[in-house]
């Protein structure tokens, strides 16, 4: 799902880029072509396309991974482990000797590790051993619906037609998207690890919904790498988690590759690169239209499978494919246009500091 997942709200530094980037283009009528190149990244739009396609990435290196013998437990463990490593380093100067901000919002920290890193990411790499990574990805993007069906519910007050709409939609494209009357079934234990992963993903921005200033997310995001590498590590210590690694090549496209590469491509650009890129894009963007660009993630996840594992959603699974993230878009759409003077939705119109990722 996307597979996001990785937002930091800063509506001062957002102004500010804002009015940088209205006067840029008074002196740049005869500017070269690359000064537009480097206006699209400093935008942020630019950056928020890189951090949707380095996230798209991880499904297929955690593939590549597992068809050597890695059992999803073991990917997940050594990517959380990695990256909340590497991202220690500069979480620590973040904190700039305010380690209280730990003990504040040590709540916060654990229910990211456990739901937003360890639980969703579990899941989502074990649909992704029974499924395509296409397929589980776009089951993984039903959280907003989810929020939706939960919110209505809870409320006992009919969302608004485009939310609606939307869920329709996206529900209609979930149908198309298990093409229960194809030639080829799909795996019905992978459907529910990906449906879980829309579950876990749904709750972690009901648990991260609520307005956190004190806390860089930086450190949030090291932190909760860090929780749910812990989490990893005691499960498979107690026998709970299966935990098996492999020394063997890994398969990427035409090329054979050492299994580090494959393990390095899923830390360092999937997770390290893919958060602090995304945290870049929200910054100048805003959190809400950084959402949407985040969609492309299922786009490019897409486009990686197909040219790094040679998988490709059949036509009836991308028509539905197309109608779930069309359906999201109507969603967020409606987010946007909302008043946010309504006590359920409302909270969730504020952006999660940091998004877990697929």
């Amino acid at each position: 799902m996307s597979a996001a997942r990785r937002r930091a709200e800063a509506p001062a530094q957002s102004r500010a880029g804002q009015s940088a980037a209205t006067q840029l283009p008074a002196g740049k009528n005869n500017a070269p072509s690359g000064s537009a190149a480097s206006g699209f990244m400093a935008s942020g739009l630019g950056v928020a396309l890189f951090s949707s396609a380095v996230f798209g990435l991880s499904g297929s290196f955690a593939k590549a991974l597992l068809e050597t013998g890695w059992t999803p437990g073991a990917a997940v463990t050594a990517r959380l482990t990695g990256a909340a490593l590497i991202l220690a380093v500069p979480a620590v100067p973040a904190l700039r000797g305010r380690w209280h901000q730990l003990k504040d919002n040590w709540l916060t920290i654990l229910l990211f590790g456990l739901i937003g890193v360890a639980a969703c990411q579990l899941f989502y790499f074990n649909a992704v051993a029974r499924l395509s990574v296409g397929v589980a990805l776009l089951l993984e993007y039903l959280a907003p619906v989810i929020i939706v069906l939960w919110l209505w519910a809870a409320s006992r007050k009919r969302p608004r037609p485009l939310t609606v709409a939307g869920t329709l939609l996206s529900l209609g494209g979930l149908v198309l998207v298990l093409d229960l009357a194809g030639a080829v079934k799909i795996d019905f234990i992978g459907v529910l690890w990906g449906i879980a992963a829309a579950v876990c993903l749904a709750i972690y921005f009901f648990i991260t919904a609520r307005e956190n200033d004190t806390l860089p997310p930086i450190v949030l995001a090291s932190g909760g790498l860090m929780v749910g590498a812990i989490v990893m590590w005691l499960a498979a210590a107690t026998g709970l988690l299966p935990m098996a690694f492999s020394a063997a090549d890994t398969r990427l496209g035409p090329w054979t590759a050492p299994w580090w590469v494959a393990l390095g491509g899923l830390v360092v650009l999937a997770t390290v690169l893919a958060y602090v890129s995304g945290i870049v894009a929200a910054r100048a963007l805003g959190s809400k239209v950084a959402s949407f660009v985040s969609l492309t993630e299922v786009l490019f996840a897409v486009i990686w499978a197909w040219l790094l594992l040679g998988e490709l959603p059949g036509p009836i699974q991308l028509l539905g494919g197309i109608l779930i993230v069309g359906g999201v878009v109507l969603v967020r759409t409606d987010e946007l246009r909302a008043a946010p003077v309504q006590p359920l939705p409302a909270a969730l119109d504020h952006a999660n500091d940091v998004e877990p990722v697929p």
